[in-house]
């Protein structure tokens, strides 16, 4: 995959819109801030598609990978943008790594810990944060801001 990809989530209460611009992009941050929520509802869309009540728009598939059998899953997944959980330890072996670098998707690691093992731009390391522009509204708009740059 080469270029950018806008990425917009939400349902009645909860609204993500962002850009995916490399290979390697991470999400940090404090706790509450919502971004183990941005994953759960990405996961609840790609089981249950439009009868989640969330709607999710991109030009690309948007997948959540976990558990013991990420290996084989991400084997069978081209062109896509793997969400991937601080709570999955994988992502911190070799192992991974090299995966990552033979992989034709972009991955958005969701993480508080440093991956010495990836190579990513320090211009890729997003938080999330309440959007004060939609401030007011029921729905709560959250944005994405650059940490370093």
């Amino acid at each position: 995959m080469k270029g950018a990809y806008e990425l917009t989530v939400q349902n009645k209460r909860i609204h993500y819109q962002f850009t995916i611009k490399r290979n390697i992009t991470v999400i940090r941050g404090d706790s509450a801030t919502g971004k183990t929520t941005l994953l759960e509802m990405i996961e609840t869309y790609s089981q249950n598609g439009i009868s989640s009540g969330i709607d999710l728009k991109c030009t690309v598939p948007c997948i959540v990978l976990h558990g013991g059998d990420w290996k084989q899953r991400l084997s069978y997944t081209h062109n896509s943008i793997v969400f991937i959980d601080e709570c999955n330890d994988f992502i911190r072996r070799e192992e991974f790594a090299s995966e990552v670098k033979r992989s034709d998707n972009y991955f958005v690691i969701v993480t508080r810990d440093d991956l010495p093992n990836l190579s990513y731009s320090v211009e890729e390391i997003y938080g999330i944060r309440m959007s004060k522009q939609y401030a007011g509204l029921k729905k709560t708009y959250n944005e994405f801001y650059q940490i370093y740059g």
